[in-house]
């Protein structure tokens, strides 16, 4: 059994770390843009290559020969890689670009979900032209302003209409004072990539359910909050996300088992609509980032992959063959039998360098981490392992720690202790999974309804 891992960070280590674990006993070979230190721990073969290089990769695939591949980044899934992979007969875990529109484009996500009668949606507006022709970006200025301030009244997002990384959504009051600066960002969206969705803003908690997919057949994983705001106190600018907490129980404190059964149950319908809409099945990773609001549960984006941090809570506790789900995803087999986590709660905490998201000073200084109880993981990110064993920081997220104990409470302490003993120019945010921040989640629920 030979796996081809496409990586770019700590979310690529864990899933090589869950492949390992088979008990099929797998050759892993994993392509990355840097000396990634997990990946070469666990690989068998580790190429350093730039992913987005298709002819490169699809070099490597034709000399390995995998029994199929594992696309972990939304970048290579969102250009087609899943495409070209099958072009030389290699199937991968990751669906084919015009499925993962669902994550490219969110004005095809909320057209999709309009389309086939999904009600998850807030009130929203998908704006399209050709960025080339000044008359065009005229019309659509009117368009924004009108719709931002009469038929939003001033509560919006605006949301990049393509991949940026995580960092293509900004919300009035918070990134946007008013209706004129919203106005601004949504033409500088459009003069980028010609297209833009503006959205009613909506207040509550938000959460991400990830589940595995074959077309209709859709397994669930325990649900995890992600934490997106570079400093304590979700202060500061939105990052990759600097740590998330997944609940022992597969739920979440703040979540109804009505808000969980609707959430699993979007997924569901969004799944069969894929299908019905492109004509071929989705295979792959269905991630639905949700919020609970006041009356329910609406849907705020999908991914079309494992999200980062979220696979580093989620893949530790997959006690079930992770090949052998894989191998069900692209031969359309998979059951709720082959899939079981371990009823655990988990903490994961990022390092950064001290300066991230803002500045890159520490980039190329040292670091150094703790040994790793049985109860804890290190997921490494982007670092790069010199030749002579030392660590050296890049300039985006270090290392995702991650404390496994019966209950959140015990996780998080885990995971803030280890973090403790990182040495180095770094941070992290220390609030994450502890009880204060939690609490404060259970009462704006409580507040909302």
């Amino acid at each position: 059994m030979k796996i081809l891992l496409v990586a770019s960070s700590a979310r690529e280590h864990a899933i090589a770390e869950a492949l390992a674990r088979s008990p099929q006993k797998p050759e892993i070979i994993a392509i990355s843009h840097n000396r990634n230190p997990g990946l070469r721990a666990v690989a068998t073969e580790h190429f350093q290559a730039n992913i987005m290089d298709f002819p490169a990769v699809l070099d490597i695939a034709k000399n390995e020969k995998p029994n199929f591949a594992v696309i972990g980044p939304d970048d290579p899934i969102g250009s087609g890689l899943a495409d070209a992979l099958e072009g030389i007969g290699i199937k991968s875990v990751a669906p084919k670009k015009q499925l993962a529109q669902i994550e490219t484009s969110k004005g095809f996500a909320r057209n999709l979900l309009k389309k086939h009668g999904i009600d998850a949606s807030p009130k929203f507006k998908a704006i399209s032209i050709d960025p080339n022709l000044a008359s065009a970006l005229k019309e659509a200025k009117k368009e924004i302003h009108s719709y931002l301030e009469d038929e939003l009244q001033g509560s919006y997002v605006v949301k990049y209409d393509a991949l940026k990384g995580g960092k293509g959504v900004k919300l009035s009051g918070e990134h946007l004072s008013t209706i004129e600066e919203g106005v601004e960002y949504a033409v500088e969206c459009l003069k980028e990539c010609g297209r833009v969705v503006l959205e009613e803003k909506l207040e509550g908690v938000e959460f991400s359910l990830l589940s595995f997919v074959s077309g209709t057949q859709v397994i669930d994983m325990p649900t995890v909050q992600d934490h997106k705001r570079a400093y304590e106190g979700d202060t500061g600018p939105n990052t990759g996300g600097m740590g998330t907490y997944t609940d022992a129980n597969h739920s979440l404190p703040f979540l109804s088992s009505a808000d969980l059964a609707r959430a699993k149950e979007l997924n569901r319908l969004t799944a069969a609509a894929l299908q019905k809409e492109c004509g071929e099945p989705y295979k792959g990773i269905l991630y639905g980032g949700f919020i609970a609001v006041k009356d329910g549960i609406r849907l705020i984006e999908y991914n079309a992959r494992f999200g980062d941090p979220e696979a580093l809570n989620i893949l530790p506790l997959l006690s079930s063959d992770f090949v052998a789900i894989c191998q069900a995803i692209i031969d359309g087999e998979l059951s709720d039998s082959l899939v079981q986590f371990e009823k655990k709660a988990t903490v994961c905490k990022y390092i950064t360098p001290h300066g991230y998201p803002e500045n890159k000073d520490q980039k190329g200084q040292e670091v150094r981490f703790p040994e790793m109880p049985a109860n804890a993981r290190l997921y490494f990110g982007d670092i790069n392992e010199e030749h002579d064993g030392r660590l050296l920081l890049g300039g985006s997220r270090t290392a995702g720690i991650v404390g496994i104990g019966k209950t959140i409470d015990e996780a998080e302490k885990i995971a803030e202790d280890l973090c403790e003993k990182v040495e180095g120019p770094v941070r992290f945010r220390s609030d994450i999974g502890k009880k204060q921040l939690i609490d404060k989640r259970i009462k704006m629920m409580q507040e909302l309804r």
